[in-house]
């Protein structure tokens, strides 16, 4: 069969760059490890360029909002490209998506990993032309482990900046945290109340994922897992947020985690820069989160956040 169709020329050709290095930080032997981001974004098409020496017509390249996506694997270390086929709509909706990795808590103990995203931060803003990032509008997000840090970077505060480009800012427009465990301390009672049962994965502190995170002395390990409890760091300063989670999660269960942060952003009367989504049925991280009525919400809250001033 021979037939001639008109598929038009409305969506533009997203673009990948892996392995980029955006800080080197040292691991918890002192060794320098090279930490990676891949950008995705519309910015022409890269292989009709190489291989006719032009561009598609009508390509654009001025800055757009950014969005980093932070994994989750529990801070215990996840392929910052696993979830990259589901930020595609992202890409599509007009932002520059960077996917990080981080260093693992077996390669660097809380805080070294919002030391991380604030460095993936500024360094997106350091080399926001080469990416065509407006530097004025970079929003985080992530699932899991990566919702508790893109939700303690939300808050905004000067800790945590060390490393590269330090004379760029480190703080974020929106950030949007699905289902992440931001009361690090109380899911770690929680989880040291279950280790008398035989068939509970864990029986020591330290093997936990909160545990393994804040490392040191396993007897003293609870009490400073505070540390990381994105609650106490709710102040003015903070960005919107968008919280996602679901009523099922028997991991990160969200009385114990997202309402907390909810109700401690309402008590300090900050409500109007939340909204919180409890998605009925959903576990943890399961299919419910990428369905496109989700991705709906969650690019609209952006829209508003990171692009409302741009229409």
């Amino acid at each position: 069969m021979r037939k001639v169709i008109d598929p038009g020329n409305m969506k533009k050709t997203l673009t990948l760059m892996d392995n980029i290095v955006y800080s080197t930080p040292n691991d918890l032997n002192g060794n320098p490890i090279e930490l990676k981001m891949s950008v995705m974004l519309q910015n022409g098409n890269s292989e009709m360029k190489l291989a006719v020496g032009e561009d598609d017509p009508g390509v654009d390249h001025t800055p757009k909002p950014a969005l980093i996506w932070i994994p989750g694997g529990g801070w215990r270390g996840a392929d910052k490209n696993m979830m990259l086929g589901e930020m595609s709509e992202f890409a599509n909706a007009g932002y520059v998506v960077a996917s990080i990795y981080y260093r693992s808590s077996a390669e660097g103990k809380w805080p070294a990993q919002m030391i991380d995203v604030k460095a993936a931060i500024r360094f997106l803003r350091a080399n926001a032309e080469q990416y065509e990032v407006d530097p004025e509008r970079i929003g985080v997000f992530g699932r899991s482990a990566g919702g508790h840090l893109a939700a303690t970077a939300a808050m905004n505060t000067d800790d945590w900046n060390e490393g590269e480009n330090l004379e760029y800012s480190s703080k974020v427009q929106a950030c949007c945290n699905m289902f992440g465990p931001t009361n690090v301390s109380g899911l770690m009672d929680m989880e040291i109340a279950k280790f008398s049962n035989p068939n509970f994965r864990w029986h020591k502190v330290e093997e936990t994922h909160g545990g393994a995170l804040i490392g040191g002395d396993p007897d003293t390990i609870r009490e400073r897992a505070v540390a990381a409890d994105t609650q106490r760091y709710v102040n003015p300063a903070m960005c919107p947020m968008q919280i996602l989670h679901g009523d099922n999660d028997p991991i990160v269960p969200v009385e114990l985690s997202s309402d907390v942060l909810y109700q401690t952003i309402v008590d300090a009367g900050m409500e109007d820069r939340t909204e919180f989504y409890i998605l009925h049925l959903a576990g943890h991280g399961s299919r419910e989160f990428f369905q496109d009525s989700v991705k709906d919400l969650m690019i609209t809250f952006f829209d508003r956040n990171l692009k409302a001033s741009l229409i």
